[in-house]
């Protein structure tokens, strides 16, 4: 069942991501709530851009927040000409049983710019037939 959803653009480079829940990684008894989501990335613009880079800034229920920074997504530094796209899944784990997610990747264009692409909040949450 797929989850909340969110989008965002800047210089042409437009973030969506979804998330889900995964009941058969979680246990809630011990306070370990996983979620997966899946990040979709366009490039809407006219210049290639490559991802270089990842900050996430990740708060539980509880609004505790912790700050995820890295090279690349999924091991990936994807290249993006105008009109491709880029498409991967990873995951999170909460204490609570929701929270919410946003950040930016760090993109270069061919001519050494740089600029943050936005991740709009999307949240993470239990489905309602199970809270």
């Amino acid at each position: 069942m797929a989850g909340p959803t969110s989008s965002a653009s800047t210089q042409g480079i437009h973030v969506s991501v979804r998330s889900r829940y995964i009941p058969e990684q979680s246990s809630p008894a011990e306070r370990r709530y996983v979620f997966a989501y899946t990040v979709r990335i366009e490039n809407r613009g006219t210049t290639r851009a490559q991802l270089r880079s990842r900050h996430w800034i990740i708060t539980d229920g509880n609004g505790e927040v912790e700050e995820v920074r890295g090279p690349g997504v999924v091991g990936k530094q994807p290249i993006l000409a105008p009109g491709e796209s880029f498409e991967y899944t990873s995951g999170c784990v909460l204490k609570t049983a929701h929270g919410t997610m946003r950040g930016s990747y760090q993109m270069i264009r061919d001519d050494g710019s740089s600029f943050d692409a936005e991740i709009a909040t999307f949240g993470l949450s239990l489905p309602t037939s199970l809270n």
